[in-house]
């Protein structure tokens, strides 16, 4: 353990420490102890103190205790001729900075309520993120889950150069990985950098601006100790297991780059509790021997140049890029770039002009692998600022593929082109939208580089189902009305195939585990009637899914014997569920918020709880943030139930599932609902009106209150009585 280290992180630490306990105290001075104090939105108080310690930071005075528990374990100053510098004092050292860094920031919201965005985006004035929210958290965790987002880069410091900077986002974007940005070094910030680069930061492209303080390094820190608590179901005070689950599948890791001074030392102690190495640019003492981290814990003087790819190996990630052809970074990271007003180069669809994609089977014979065509204008033919119409239709040939597996391949149109950067994707089938930015085209890229990706991706995700796919992108007006108008026949056809199916039409459900390395004890069983809890996967996503991969997340559950028919329960079914969840659960009920409801993970899209004033259920989306008539947010219900628990009177569900015609069907259907946000309801609403209509009622969806009429039970019950609810005359839910 080096000496050197150690002296610079206690004595950073008792810094950060002093300063918290002055601001706590004039903090109280000024709004005493019961202001209260927390981060937005979000469940878990000041995540790193309440995972640690298990204490639910609330108002100012509770975090007095916090603060003693920090000078309790800070160790004494290192002595210059009796060191004994060893790892575990600093890393107390290092827990005690982030607990003190956490009470700081609190302090700062509740002095400054708009230092913060307390958004996804920055502000055309403010580019400090904050602290992320328990929606973003959801949001995000999800990538985490199924790999899309293999880990996290924090970020301290500033780069030498606006160009290097650059150049480490976009390759540690190219590997897929969140950058969380704080911190600066001689007057310069990495977040302000990249700014200045051109370079669009914010979650939407996983370039993080946390805030301009060293302290908002901790805001990374809760989010990797959110996602242990939220996702893996540990318990607030765990601290333990928190730390190993952070160690062993949160692959994140420490950048200070520049001179590292004793609060950055005293950060990197903290983020080494977590299993997060430290990799520095600057020539600063190692300490190479393992132990808390997977490998090394302090790597240092690594060149600019080699710098991810040496935390990349130091951390032990497994990072998968594909080889994608085409002269513009490639990765899940430019998922979130827009492309807006005068970086614009070519814009085809949203409204503007037709624009179609369309997937189709052919015969082997009927296609040339690798065939990508541009029929019609390319980028040369146009000027800045054009507008085309666009067809994009691939053709896929292959003996293992089917017709339901073409629209499982169009879906992944979308992201595939949004991971080229400066090309913006939005929509789907006939309402698709495609945005080209200028510096796309100046890097050589032009439309049949669309094709180049679809070719490349789709082999790379799917081959298993395929064995030839060529691409032909239209812009010619009158072929491209022409394509129109043959997608939307087959666009119908499917949509009629896929709603008539039924859970009784098939003997076989499917299962995703994906969500189980964050939630290990959730198991979802996806039928025809009900799709996942993430709205990402229905059936015919799940029966593709094991076609590519046999070993994957997505396994054939036989149905077996039936043993309710009403709550929807089989014996096959029962059995897969014990074995998956590893004895922890050994059956639930697909369609009953009542009795032994499925289990909900971190993931789901919304919660439905039990309203037993209002003798309905009420559901909540994750994008709405207010309060509800069950007296929980959406954050504190994900809180409480996601972590796979089966909890009666609460279900997790998908947004698409509320409509379909098994939703809770055992205690009396989508007829239940009596309340759901507003903006879900204009979501589906069309969809809400159907399903109603199809069981008796008309204008349902006027029924249902939101919060516009009341966020609390005796708030709603006029309305609802007024509208002639088909609830209030229905059987108790309660039984």
């Amino acid at each position: 353990m080096s000496k050197i280290i150690a002296s610079a992180a206690i004595r950073g630490a008792h810094k950060i420490v002093n300063d918290a306990d002055e601001k706590w105290k004039k903090a109280m001075e000024k709004y005493g102890a019961n202001e209260p104090v927390g981060f937005p939105n979000t469940a878990y108080f000041l995540p790193v103190i309440y995972g640690m310690l298990g204490i639910p930071v609330e108002k100012l005075g509770d975090m007095e205790q916090v603060l003693n528990r920090c000078k309790a374990i800070l160790p004494p100053p290192v002595r210059e001729k009796h060191p004994l510098p060893y790892l575990g004092p600093t890393l107390d050292a290092g827990m005690a900075t982030l607990f003190a860094e956490e009470l700081a920031e609190a302090i700062r919201y509740l002095e400054e309520p708009n230092f913060y965005t307390k958004t996804e985006d920055i502000a055309d004035d403010n580019i400090w993120l904050g602290a992320a929210d328990d929606i973003i958290l959801r949001k995000r965790g999800i990538e985490f889950v199924d790999g899309t987002a293999p880990g996290f880069a924090a970020i301290l410091g500033a780069a030498p150069t606006i160009e290097i900077a650059k150049q480490i986002a976009e390759e540690l974007q190219q590997k897929n990985l969140y950058v969380f940005m704080c911190g600066e070094y001689n007057g310069k910030r990495f977040s302000e950098q990249l700014i200045e680069a051109g370079v669009q930061i914010g979650w939407p492209t996983r370039l993080v601006s946390f805030g301009p303080d060293t302290s908002a390094a901790v805001f990374a820190m809760g989010f990797a100790t959110r996602a242990a608590m939220s996702f893996g179901g540990i318990e607030p005070g765990d601290f333990r297991k928190i730390l190993i689950y952070n160690k062993d599948r949160v692959f994140a890791f420490a950048l200070p780059m520049g001179y590292v001074t004793d609060e950055w030392y005293a950060n990197a102690a903290g983020a080494i509790n977590w299993g997060f190495p430290v990799i520095a640019d600057t020539p600063i003492p190692e300490i190479l021997p393992t132990g808390i981290c997977t490998y090394e814990h302090v790597v240092s003087n690594i060149p600019h140049d080699e710098l991810v790819a040496k935390a990349v190996e130091v951390r032990g990630l497994k990072v998968t890029v594909a080889d994608v052809p085409v002269p513009v970074a490639f990765g899940a990271a430019f998922e979130g770039e827009r492309v807006r007003g005068e970086d614009i180069y070519l814009e085809c669809g949203g409204g503007r002009t037709q624009m179609v994609e369309w997937v189709t089977s052919k015969p082997m014979d009927e296609v040339e692998d690798g065939h990508v065509e541009v029929i019609g204008k390319n980028i040369r033919d146009i000027e800045p600022g054009s507008r085309l119409p666009m067809a994009i239709c691939v053709e896929v040939a292959g003996r293992e593929m089917q017709d339901d597996y073409e629209p499982i391949l169009e879906r992944q149109i979308h992201h595939l082109l949004n991971y080229a950067q400066g090309v913006m994707h939005i929509g789907q089938r006939d309402i698709a939208w495609i945005r080209i930015a200028k510096q796309a085209i100046e890097k050589g890229f032009d439309l049949s580089h669309i094709g180049t990706i679809l070719h490349a991706k789709l082999h790379q995700d799917f081959g298993r189902i395929f064995d030839k796919l060529q691409v032909t992108i239209y812009t010619d007006e009158d072929k491209v009305k022409e394509i129109v108008e043959t997608a939307r026949e087959v666009y119908n056809v499917r949509d009629a195939r896929i709603e008539g199916m039924t859970d009784e039409t098939v003997d076989t459900y499917y299962s995703c585990t994906l969500c189980q390395s964050f939630a290990p004890s959730h198991v979802c069983t996806i039928s025809p009637e009900r799709t996942g809890l993430c709205g990402s996967y229905n059936w015919m996503d799940c029966k593709a899914s094991y076609e590519i991969n046999p070993t994957g997340p997505n396994q054939p559950v036989e149905k077996g014997e039936v043993i309710d028919p009403v709550l929807g329960q089989w014996k096959g079914v029962n059995d897969f569920i014990y074995q998956a969840s590893r004895g922890k659960i050994d059956h639930y009920n697909f369609y009953s918020i009542m009795n032994d409801p499925m289990t909900t993970c971190g993931c789901c899209e919304c919660i439905a709880a039990v309203l037993p004033l209002c003798n309905g259920i009420m559901t909540v989306s994750r994008e709405y943030t207010g309060e509800t008539p069950c007296g929980m947010k959406f954050t504190t219900l994900a809180g409480t139930i996601g972590g796979g628990l089966s909890t009666p009177g609460f279900v997790g569900h998908g947004k698409y599932n509320t409509t379909q015609r098994k939703f809770i069907s055992g205690d009396g259907g989508l007829l239940r609902m009596v309340w759901m946000p507003k903006s879900l309801k204009e979501e589906i609403g069309d969809r809400v009106n159907t399903r109603a209509e199809e069981m008796g009622v008309s204008n349902f969806l006027d029924m249902i209150a939101d919060e516009t009429v009341g966020v609390t039970e005796e708030e709603i019950l006029p309305f609802l009585e007024e509208k002639g609810h088909p609830a209030l005359t229905m059987e108790s839910i309660l039984g």
